[in-house]
């Protein structure tokens, strides 16, 4: 229809340099130890090369893109050719939604209609759950535009865009080349045996207790798995679980897979100082009132996610200690905490718990609060933790009684994870507790490299206009920043932008884009950077009355030269040129290379 039409529109930009080197701050690092093992896959892939070119196969020319917004003129890339992008071959058709991932779910013609060749398929109980609503979303929507220019600055997507450690690596390795175990036949469903003593010993650790790790512990297909399989465990038609507003919206849908009710609680954002109309970053916190009086007969389950997704928000031990209280005070409701981002806490909290972690300062496990290890599932993975998403193991640890279902569902969801990376990531883990490129172990090393990176886009975003949070006083973890947008930025906004033609939006929360998407389009189609507007983490009620409107998330898991780039388009937003790197930035000083980096760029025949 017209409507749909004019949120495609086609819009002319300024041609950026193309990006011709490679990043060697971030480039894979490896040890002397496996240089046989990598050599050899290395002669594998540049055979399976020859061999292609000796078939006739000749790899396409670079594509030229420009941004649009509706269908597609003969000047944009075609079907075949975006398939062919995301890793499809020709005439395959990819509507498959994602989350923090690159992907074009609707191609051309289909966007918002039902598929053509779908007929009338009687839905099952578990589609029905999640409504009939079809079409784009932000992240199909932000995936096309990243997909389509290479060369945008892409701080949207939540995955680091380097490889993992060297000594990650070499034990993936180490394990797909070892005769004698030989992990490539099926493990036990409930998980690889060296891996969940690995996990019941760092967990025994982290809690102060012993964790049983053939009853305690359940391996999943990434952390996504084990918040599903924990709420099919606990959730029954009817049952309500409590959300943080805003949350990572993955949360949303998988509650009502399990027949639950989504309740949301909304964090309160307190400003810093804004005397005299000024906008500053300030601090989330949560309102214990409002978390009792969304409480009822009816809650089953609280999902907690610290650090948080997207504000990058650390719960105090006050505010568990408050969460813990309405859980004592409850009948019958579990706690899932999601931790995926523990090692990554940049800033840590001021105030002195007497149960942090020992490798992770300033992280609080929720189950180590007096009473809470036998009302928590505690949900984590290896992915954020080891720059490695795409090796997709996850677990959860808890008392028998709440593990014991998530057992006996496993075999009927897949029959076990990877058993070749649960070997590698049972062998990464201690390593990972041994000095790392000058730091105490690499976990000290992580947070000292995102930190650098956070102070590195912070300064720019700051540069640009926005309110960023001042990370001496408020706590920070994970890799986003929730960056907060002033009047003299939404004043920078094309006026035609808040017009019809582009403000109603399908992929947008409600259909109409607000402040947040508006200014995350016009800055990706426009000014060469992607970050990803706030309203689809809020409940659709709340994003329809402007809640989160002034915010948007930028992520920071970037290399340096993807934040250098970010730096430099950010400070045109304000039409004030390309960013002075050595100036504002600090030059050479702030781009770092690891030893194990410059080994490996030589190894390949880089320069360094």
């Amino acid at each position: 229809d017209a409507t749909r039409t004019n949120c495609y529109k086609t819009t002319r930009h300024k041609p950026r340099p193309r990006r011709t080197t490679i990043d060697q701050e971030e480039t894979m690092p490896t040890t002397p130890r496996l240089a046989t093992g990598m050599s050899s896959l290395l002669g594998l892939l540049l055979c399976q090369d020859l061999l292609r070119r000796s078939a006739g196969f000749n790899p396409p020319p670079p594509r030229t893109t420009t941004r649009i917004r509706q269908p597609r003129q003969s000047a944009q890339p075609g079907p075949s050719q975006r398939r062919a992008a995301n890793g499809a071959a020709d005439g395959e058709v990819d509507r498959a939604p994602c989350f923090d991932g690159i992907c074009d779910s609707f191609p051309e013609g289909e966007r918002g209609e039902e598929s053509s060749d779908a007929g009338d398929v009687r839905g099952g109980e578990a589609t029905d759950r999640l409504g009939s609503e079809t079409g784009p979303t932000v992240w199909s929507e932000f995936g096309r535009l990243a997909s389509e220019d290479p060369d945008l600055a892409n701080l949207g997507q939540g995955f680091p865009d380097w490889l993992p450690p060297g000594f990650a690596v070499d034990s993936l390795v180490e394990a797909a080349l070892d005769s004698a175990e030989s992990p490539h036949q099926y493990t036990r469903t409930a998980g690889h045996p060296k891996l969940v003593r690995q996990l019941a010993r760092r967990y025994g650790s982290h809690l102060g207790r012993n964790v049983d790790a053939m009853n305690e512990v359940a391996v999943t297909v990434g952390a996504s798995q084990a918040l599903y399989l924990s709420l099919q465990t606990l959730v029954r038609p009817g049952d309500e679980v409590v959300l943080f507003e805003p949350f990572f919206d993955l949360y949303v849908n998988q509650i009502k897979l399990a027949g639950g009710t989504p309740v949301f609680v909304p964090l309160t954002f307190e400003p810093y100082d804004e005397a005299d109309g000024a906008v500053t970053g300030g601090t989330w916190r949560l309102d214990g009132e409002k978390l009792r009086e969304a409480m009822s007969s009816r809650t089953r389950a609280v999902v907690l996610n610290s650090p948080h997704n997207p504000t990058g928000k650390i719960f105090t031990h006050a505010e568990m200690e408050v969460i813990a209280d309405c859980v004592r005070d409850a009948e019958d409701v579990t706690v899932i905490s999601d931790e995926v981002y523990k090692y990554i806490v940049h800033s840590p909290p001021r105030e002195d718990s007497p149960v942090q972690t020992r490798t992770a300062p300033g992280h609080v496990h929720f189950a180590s609060l007096p009473g809470m290890w036998d009302r928590t599932i505690t949900v984590s993975s290896a992915g954020k933790t080891f720059s490695a998403t795409g090796w997709q193991v996850g677990w959860c640890v808890g008392p028998t009684r709440l593990i014991s279902p998530i057992h006996r569902l496993l075999p009927y969801v897949q029959f076990c994870a990877s058993t070749v990376v649960q070997e590698a990531l049972a062998r990464a883990l201690p390593r990972a507790d041994e000095p790392y490129e000058g730091h105490a172990s690499y976990y000290d090393y992580l947070n000292d490299k995102y930190r650098r990176k956070r102070d590195l886009l912070s300064g720019a975003l700051e540069e640009a206009g926005f309110a960023v949070p001042d990370y001496g006083r408020t706590a920070g973890g994970g890799f986003f920043i929730f960056a907060r947008i002033t009047p003299e930025l939404r004043g920078a906004i094309p006026a035609e932008r808040f017009g019809d033609e582009y403000r109603l939006n399908p992929a947008a929360p409600g259909g109409v884009a607000g402040l947040d998407w508006t200014l995350c389009q016009w800055m990706a189609e426009e000014r060469g950077v992607l970050c990803i507007p706030s309203g689809p983490f809020y409940s659709t009620e709340r994003a329809a009355g402007g809640a989160g409107e002034e915010f948007i998330r930028v992520a920071f898991c970037k290399t340096d030269e993807t934040i250098l780039r970010a730096a430099r388009a950010l400070k045109g937003v304000l039409g004030r040129g390309d960013y002075d790197v050595e100036e504002d930035i600090g030059g050479d000083a702030a781009v770092e290379e690891d030893s194990e980096t410059k080994k490996v760029v030589a190894a390949v025949g880089g320069s360094g």
